[in-house]
């Protein structure tokens, strides 16, 4: 009934020495199971009691004793205040009178058939009976003429009532056993004389029902037991310091208890509490100690686990974390890079720096569309670069929008084709300067497919395979979002997130710059291959520059994307770094190409004007004299000497008027 045993003990019948001590130490082991139920004779109590002051346990111990501690003072005796509180059962007892009549009438003259009785009159009366007395020692001669309760003290045995209790129910069970086999027979009968079954008597024991010598009824249950009828007693010590023990309660078929008279340790009007295990807290769930069901260890749920029963945790599903209670599951939140976030304020600041500046020198060449700086620049190969440079500068705000199917696909889109437009475009021009300076050494024929409309034509053929293979991978893989829940998933729930983000794995991310990416190391390589034309002719040299720089800059992307692919703030650093790549590529292109230009246009008009032409045979003889001649700077108007080819000059050539191309020689 709510009542569970943290450990049992056993007293041996013959205790050694320490053994008590050894005891306490053990109920210490279940410090929070605080009462104590001894069954035990009252020597032994004493001596559990003396034990458990000599370790200082003194007020610890919830003591509840069996009626063979009951009231007695002898187990109490020197030890009151580790007894206090101490809780005593005994059964209900009346006094007979009828027996104290009787006992009192007792003397040596009529109680002759009690063999002890001589022996109880000594003690009672501290005296001794002549020579053959019992008692030794020089003590005053018994006159026997004393009389119990007059010339000595007397109180009635508390068990009185029930040894005649017990006499007059065997009494009634012999007696209905004698009408059940000897009816109408005088005295025993054979069957009873001969041989009494047990079994048979121990029935009719049960059978008996009567009033008892107290005037309460006798009777048995099934299991052979008399109802209990019990006085509950407390050991307390009043305010005087008096110890005493009180009657709290009674038992009679069920509790009547006086809460009101309870009291514990002195000073102390709280409830005591006894439990071998405190009750776990919210999260955490019982391990139950083997042997012992109501002691426990409490173990925590820990990681992403929740407490799913009182015994038991459970792991919470991949996109949940547990609450703060541990005791459910809860969604874990969903982020994404947010436009105030310092890792996009950056990216977002050079790219709209680098958008102004791109979009500066755009309307800067369109203005000044027919002077000689644009047409020497070759103006649509001029356009399709700065269309590429734009679009890598604006690809930063489409990789920190809000993923959606929309943005996606544009991502794909876009991710790869800026640098494939700024790429191709240069392969092409480096390319169609290495044919040239190549052919011009076998012979004086220009070669084929350096027009203008020829160079747009292979630049968009580089750009359609870019294009090609993203529509391939929409055919494969149709873009759409995903919440990665193991990009941000932490030791600590707490700090889990969901990463809302497109599909796009690190190598379809590759696959995608990697055609960019070729094409800037085949740019690289012709670049390298042009690095000794005449002063940096259709500007060998500033693309060779642009180049080598963009090449540093991704080398030291790649360590840097693909090394924090473990960390938490994988998704900050990855997009701020590819974003501030393609911006800082952009930025090369356009810094070493094109700023230059523009502030000769704007600042120093009086170079922009046409130069004289040579012939294609002088200008290869220019290319092969070049590594011999070193020129003075002073003697180059603005530091360097721009040599073009001629777009009006290169259509004559197709069509064999003349064979010639102009070229911008130092004044």
């Amino acid at each position: 009934g709510g009542v569970c045993i943290a450990q049992s003990l056993k007293i041996p019948r013959e205790p050694r020495t320490g053994e008590f001590d050894k005891i306490i130490r053990r109920l210490l082991e279940t410090s929070n199971a605080r009462a104590v139920i001894m069954f035990a004779n009252e020597d032994d109590i004493r001596r559990v009691l003396d034990a458990a002051k000599r370790n200082n346990q003194t007020g610890h111990f919830l003591w509840v004793g069996s009626d063979s501690w009951g009231s007695k003072i002898s187990p109490v005796i020197g030890q009151e205040r580790v007894a206090e509180g101490a809780i005593t059962i005994l059964p209900k007892r009346a006094s007979v009178d009828a027996f104290d009549r009787y006992f009192r009438s007792r003397s040596l003259s009529n109680n002759r058939r009690n063999v002890w009785f001589a022996e109880f009159w000594e003690e009672n009366f501290n005296c001794k009976l002549g020579m053959h007395g019992k008692r030794p020692g020089s003590l005053k001669k018994c006159t026997g003429l004393e009389k119990v309760g007059r010339d000595s003290s007397y109180e009635q045995e508390g068990k009185v009532q029930f040894v005649m209790d017990a006499v007059y129910a065997m009494a009634h069970a012999l007696h209905r056993m004698h009408r059940e086999l000897c009816y109408g027979y005088p005295g025993l009968c054979p069957r009873m004389a001969n041989n009494i079954d047990g079994k048979e008597l121990l029935n009719h024991i049960r059978a008996v029902r009567f009033n008892g010598s107290a005037g309460t009824p006798v009777v048995f249950n099934e299991n052979g037991d008399a109802p209990g009828r019990y006085d509950i007693f407390q050991y307390q010590i009043n305010n005087r310091s008096t110890a005493e023990y009180r009657v709290i309660g009674s038992w009679t078929n069920k509790l009547h208890l006086k809460l009101e008279a309870l009291r514990w340790r002195t000073g102390d009007p709280s409830l005591p509490q006894s439990v071998c295990s405190l009750p776990c807290r919210a999260g955490e769930r019982k391990k139950v100690v083997k042997g012992s069901p109501c002691c426990w260890h409490c173990e925590r749920c820990e990681g992403y686990h929740f407490q799913a029963s009182e015994f038991t945790c459970e792991l919470c599903p991949y996109e949940k974390r547990p609450d703060i209670n541990r005791t459910g599951c809860v969604s874990i939140p969903i982020i994404k890079l947010e436009w105030h976030s310092p890792w996009a304020i950056i990216p977002m600041f050079i790219s709209m720096l680098g958008i102004i500046a791109t979009s500066f020198v755009m309307v800067t060449f369109v203005r000044y569309n027919d002077t000689p700086i644009v047409r020497a620049s070759g103006r649509e190969m001029s356009y399709v670069l700065l269309t590429g440079i734009f679009l890598c500068y604006a690809i930063t705000f489409l990789m920190i929008a809000t993923p959606d199917v929309g943005v996606c696909s544009l991502r794909r889109i876009f991710l790869g084709l800026g640098m494939c437009f700024s790429y191709a475009a240069l392969l092409t021009k480096t390319n169609r300067i290495h044919r040239i300076f190549e052919q011009g050494k076998k012979s004086v024929t220009a070669p084929r497919f350096i027009s203008p409309a020829s160079q747009l034509v292979i630049t968009f053929s580089l750009i359609s395979v870019q294009l090609l293979g993203v529509f391939v991978w929409f055919a494969v893989d149709p873009p759409h979002t995903v919440v990665d829940y193991g990009e941000q998933r932490t030791q600590d729930p707490l700090s889990a997130r969901g990463v809302l983000k497109c599909d796009i794995s690190d190598l379809s991310l590759i696959c995608s710059l990697g055609y960019s990416i070729l094409l800037m190391v085949t740019c690289t390589v012709y670049a390298i291959k042009t690095r000794g034309v005449p002063e940096t002719f259709n500007e060998a040299k500033p693309i060779g520059f642009t180049m080598y720089t963009t090449c540093i800059i991704w080398l030291a992307f790649i360590p840097i994307f693909f090394g924090t692919s473990q960390s938490a703030e994988r998704m900050y650093i990855q997009t701020t770094t590819l974003t501030i790549s393609l911006s800082l590529s952009a930025s090369v292109s356009l810094g070493m190409l094109y700023m230059p230009k523009v502030y000769i246009i704007l600042f120093h008009p009086e170079q922009n004007v046409p130069k004289r032409k040579r012939s294609f045979k002088a200008i290869v003889t220019a290319a092969t004299m070049s590594g011999k001649l070193t020129q003075k700077g002073g003697d180059r108007p603005n530091g360097e000497v721009k040599t073009e080819l001629c777009e009006s000059m290169e259509t004559n050539i197709w069509k064999k008027k003349k064979k010639s191309i102009e070229f911008i020689a130092p004044r």
